[in-house]
């Protein structure tokens, strides 16, 4: 039974375009994310989206990983979006970021655990996230002293791509899926049902 207060398009009532992605999905991830079948009530809304990740994907070459990462998962703890921290997790632990840390990242502060440029990095995140925004002047101009214009730029657009997604798929009930474990995710549409001998 489906959590989500959209539910997801099944394969088996997906056009083909839409049955394409989720196969490619699926062979990437272990299984298909399950935003991407909530989405599939919009066909082009979906392959916006996924063209937008794999452009994100690629174009995001400045900054650390760790960096970036960080940044990322505190953005979508904040917002409150348990799917992102679950898929965020899976990814760190793919790209052999130190998922230890993680449960030291509400004191990254003070956290030996973290390196000066991420301390940087999440102070950002949550001056973005925080709603009224606390950016300052003196935060921009020692991102871009740490990181070059580019790296500063690319950020940015993550912390605020991830603010986006972590609200859309928390206003649509999208929930973690398991992604984070390594086990195998819960499939995001209903069984077909069997056929009766």
């Amino acid at each position: 039974m489906t959590t989500t207060r959209i539910p997801p398009v099944p394969p088996q009532r997906a056009p083909l375009l839409t049955r394409l992605l989720y196969r490619y999905a699926k062979r990437r991830f272990g299984e298909v994310p399950e935003p991407f079948t909530v989405y599939a009530h919009r066909t082009g809304l979906m392959v916006a989206g996924a063209v937008h990740e794999t452009l994100l994907e690629r174009a995001s070459t400045t900054l650390a990983t760790n960096v970036r990462e960080l940044a990322v998962y505190w953005t979508a703890r904040t917002v409150g979006c348990s799917w992102c921290v679950d898929f965020g997790s899976m990814l760190m632990r793919l790209d052999g970021l130190d998922m230890q840390r993680l449960k030291d990242i509400d004191d990254y502060q003070t956290s030996t655990a973290f390196s000066d440029d991420e301390r940087a990095a999440i102070a950002y995140a949550d001056a973005m996230t925080t709603d009224p925004h606390r950016i300052t002047d003196e935060q921009v101009a020692d991102l871009r002293r740490r990181f070059g214009d580019a790296g500063a730029l690319e950020l940015t657009y993550q912390i605020g791509t991830e603010n986006m997604r972590a609200r859309v798929n928390s206003a649509l009930g999208i929930t973690e899926q398991g992604f984070s474990s390594g086990d195998a995710c819960r499939v995001p549409w209903d069984p077909p049902p069997t056929a009766r001998p």
